[in-house]
């Protein structure tokens, strides 16, 4: 994708406006990487869990009518991840030390959130894959429903888990 060195000159100057980040990182909705700065950490791995939460996110702020997704937090003994809405198909995941100010997190993350938000939709506008050469955009099933511009495409199709189920066992 030609804006992912935009995107990654993006994440350089999030990173530099809030010292306490430890990584940053987008990502398409469905976890493909378009750029990242996430030192020690594995990128693919991270980009495949924010797609993971994003499912679930989006599900919950759905069935609670609380709306369109547009940030999710996490916070751990040792910091916080968050995730930002980038525009309608992409997402920011931040990482922070324990000492971040939220209140800033939120607001360079949202700001930055809609700048690669845009830089993806030109991309995108301009018939560029979003994911990179690394890896083909698979096209939108017909489960599939498409967000507004404040929150990702996400697919609405639903897996059921299988019900533990007892075994024996003979001794």
């Amino acid at each position: 994708m030609a804006a992912e060195p935009e995107v990654l000159d993006e994440l350089h100057r999030l990173r530099a406006r809030v010292p306490q980040l430890t990584g940053a990182l987008a990502a398409s909705a469905d976890g493909l990487v378009l750029a990242h700065d996430t030192p020690g950490v594995e990128p693919d791995g991270l980009a495949a869990l924010t797609a993971a939460a994003l499912g679930v996110a989006v599900r919950m702020a759905d069935a609670t009518g609380q709306g369109d997704f547009r940030e999710l937090l996490v916070r751990g003994v040792h910091g916080y991840v968050a995730t930002y809405a980038a525009g309608a198909s992409a997402v920011l995941t931040l990482l922070a030390q324990d000492r971040v100010n939220v209140g800033r997190l939120h607001l360079e993350g949202r700001r930055s959130g809609t700048r690669i938000g845009e830089l993806v939709a030109a991309a995108t506008a301009r018939g560029e894959p979003a994911g990179s050469a690394r890896a083909p955009t698979k096209p939108a099933s017909a489960t599939s429903r498409t967000r507004t511009a404040r929150g990702p495409t996400v697919s609405r199709a639903v897996t059921t888990p299988t019900p533990n189920t007892p075994t024996t066992s003979e001794s």
